[in-house]
């Protein structure tokens, strides 16, 4: 009995390939890990790296302050010249979301830092930390 094999799909591609192929990863291990992380959704699923993706999927990735949110155009295998990226995927990102991921990228950039083996902060640092992150200082009841 000859059983055949499955045929690969020509208009489907594996989600790490295709994020790494359009420079949303440096590695395509990166992508990967993403993927198992559950940090890449495909219909507000988290998926695993071998997931085929099709041309019309939206994709979304977590990053830190922001989820960026993709259609795909087109499968690719290699990876492309950062021009041509726009022809194998569209940005669906809301503007507003980037802006403010770009705020709180600043402000965290912007935070007092300590050297590494200086010790514990002092009463005032660590007031202006706690003020930074939003709640500044309260009494435990």
């Amino acid at each position: 009995m000859i059983t055949s094999l499955p045929v690969p799909d020509p208009v489907a591609e594996r989600i790490d390939v295709w994020l790494w192929a359009v420079r949303l990863f440096k590695t395509r291990s990166l992508a990967a890990g993403a993927c198992r992380k559950g940090q890449v959704k495909i219909a507000g699923q988290a998926v695993k790296p071998s997931r085929l993706v099709r041309p019309g999927d939206r994709i979304e990735i977590e990053q830190p302050f922001l989820t960026v949110v993709l259609e795909m155009k087109a499968p690719l295998k290699h990876r492309v010249g950062a021009k041509l990226v726009g022809d194998f995927c569209m940005d669906h990102t809301p503007t507003e979301a980037i802006a403010l991921a770009n705020e709180m990228r600043a402000a965290v950039r912007a935070a007092p830092r300590r050297d590494p083996g200086m010790g514990r902060p002092t009463k005032k640092e660590r007031r202006e930390l706690d003020q930074l992150e939003g709640g500044g200082y309260s009494k435990p009841e």
